[in-house]
């Protein structure tokens, strides 16, 4: 067989060596042991009548069955849609409808949520479970064992179809088209990230640290197994075990979010440095911008290892930079590692350097939002560029800078207000344990800055402590930028990926 980036590959030239271990419970699955369970269920599914096109959806907390799962759909040809665990049964159930699933497949820890969620769909679905079986589902394990560990003859490359998080409407299934069938194809975006910027081999031990169901730990995970590195899957991420799973398992590479930062960043200086680091070498970085300050920490901490790229589900383009040119362009995103990325006005006309405006990638990917043409249209220009919804801008050398999504830019008194910004310096307070800044109702501006603050766990909620944040704001910022007011909270509507769910708190404000 010549060298594949697939785990078919490694299968066959190191069988024993390990592909993804749990951390807390320590289960493992070797190449082979992959390799077997992804052919099984390849088989498993083409005896439930799936064939490639069709689309399956499964809801699983972080544990290998979910991983043998995506890459049996991966070698079959099969459209794959992952849910959020931390979904209720009817956002779940709105998924599964609107993929368009055949087959659904959860676990006996949401047996009941994934009761409801059988009992909602038509009686087409075929309802499967791992581990414990509920009523009304059929076992996956029983399935699967009886299946070859060969590959289905029909085998091709299946793909993803995830699900946008939501934060500013109802989640939206993404449709990537990629040219190449073969099941080699993995992510253009994420594989030239991880192998190239960040370094990883075949050699590598690769630390997930976030929810699996999300598209760039879901990528990243799949990316190293392809690669042939061995993958430790955290169940949950905590910021103390976080950095005890890189000294027990020498990890040389990760991928984390901002929010994993500020919350390891945040821990106290002893328990920081109670484990050996030394032997990571590449830390990427996805989901969000993040805050300066937090960043050149993190790199005074960790050394020039740390890989940034800004992409979406959408897979339409990216952009990527290393810790050395980030410390030469503070704040940037990176510059594209394929196509252009072009600055555009309200009327779609490019904008010079400096100017800030829509983010456009030329990078020639196609994507559509299933079941929604409208939204798909308004995604792209007359000349196939593409956007995710963000607005930067770029400097002089090309690198790219968010300044925040377009939903969430505050118009007060006429002119357009970022939040970012202001967060961004809110998160550095140490009073500050996490913040979204947005725009509420003003009768005499149209909006007015609103910031929302989880305060640390040493610091009461209250009008001294909002008086403080807002003089400190005071400080640093325009009056235009500072918040006018601060409400507290005692946690922030994020995701388990990260991303802030800042509508749900701004609809609180809004008639």
């Amino acid at each position: 067989m010549k060298p594949m980036k697939h785990p078919a590959y490694h299968a066959t030239t190191v069988p024993e060596k390990t592909a993804y271990q749990m951390a807390g419970s320590g289960k493992k699955l070797t190449f082979a042991e992959l390799d077997a369970a992804s052919n099984q269920g390849a088989h498993a599914l083409r005896s439930l009548g799936i064939h490639p096109g069709d689309h399956i959806a499964f809801m699983l907390e972080n544990r290998l069955e979910l991983l043998s799962i995506a890459w049996a759909a991966q070698r079959s040809g099969v459209i794959f849609t992952l849910i959020s665990r931390y979904l209720t049964a009817d956002e779940a159930a709105y998924i599964v409808r609107d993929c368009g699933a055949k087959v659904f497949i959860t676990s006996d820890r949401y047996a009941d949520t994934g009761q409801q969620i059988r009992m909602g769909a038509d009686g087409n679905l075929r309802s499967m479970m791992v581990g414990q079986v509920s009523p009304g589902f059929q076992s996956w394990d029983k399935l699967t064992i009886t299946m070859p560990t060969t590959p289905v003859l029909d085998e091709c490359a299946g793909a993803a179809m995830l699900y946008s998080s939501g934060t500013t409407g109802r989640p939206k299934g993404i449709v990537r088209k990629y040219p190449d069938a073969s099941i080699e194809s993995l992510s253009p975006v994420v594989l030239p990230v991880f192998e190239v910027l960040a370094g990883m081999t075949d050699k590598s031990v690769y630390l997930s640290p976030a929810p699996l169901y999300h598209s760039a730990p879901l990528a990243g995970a799949m990316v190293a197994a392809g690669l042939g590195a061995s993958t430790i899957v955290m169940e949950r991420f905590d910021e103390e075990q976080f950095l005890a799973e890189v000294e027990n398992h020498q990890v040389t590479h990760t991928q984390m979010v901002p929010t994993m930062f500020v919350r390891l960043l945040k821990l106290p200086e002893k328990a920081r440095n109670r484990h050996k680091i030394s032997t990571l070498t590449g830390a990427v970085h996805v989901a969000a911008p993040c805050p300066v300050e937090i960043k050149r920490r993190m790199i005074d901490w960790w050394g020039p290892i740390i890989v940034e790229y800004y992409a979406g589900t959408e897979g339409n383009g990216v952009t990527a930079c290393t810790s050395s040119q980030w410390l030469s362009h503070p704040g940037t995103v990176g510059r594209p590692l394929f196509g252009n990325v072009h600055i555009l006005d309200n009327d779609r006309n490019p904008l010079p350097a400096g100017e800030i405006g829509d983010v456009f990638f030329d990078a020639g990917q196609v994507f559509s939002y299933h079941g929604d043409t409208e939204k798909t249209a308004n995604a792209f220009t007359s000349e196939g560029w593409s956007t995710l919804g963000d607005i930067g801008w770029k400097d002089e050398d090309g690198f790219v800078y968010l300044t925040d999504r377009r939903a969430y830019t505050i118009i007060s008194g006429g002119v357009n207000v970022y939040p970012q910004e202001t967060e961004d310096l809110l998160i550095n307070h140490p009073a500050v344990t996490d913040v979204a800044v947005f725009g509420v109702p003003n009768d005499e501006l149209g909006e007015e800055v609103k910031a929302v603050v989880q305060p640390a766990n040493d610091r009461e909620p209250g009008p001294d402590l909002e008086a403080e944040l807002i003089g400190y704001c005071r400080q640093h910022l325009s009056s235009i930028k500072t918040p006018k007011s601060i409400d507290f909270k005692p946690e922030m509507p994020r995701t388990p990926t990260g991303k802030l769910m800042k509508r749900f708190l701004k609809n609180a404000y809004w008639p």
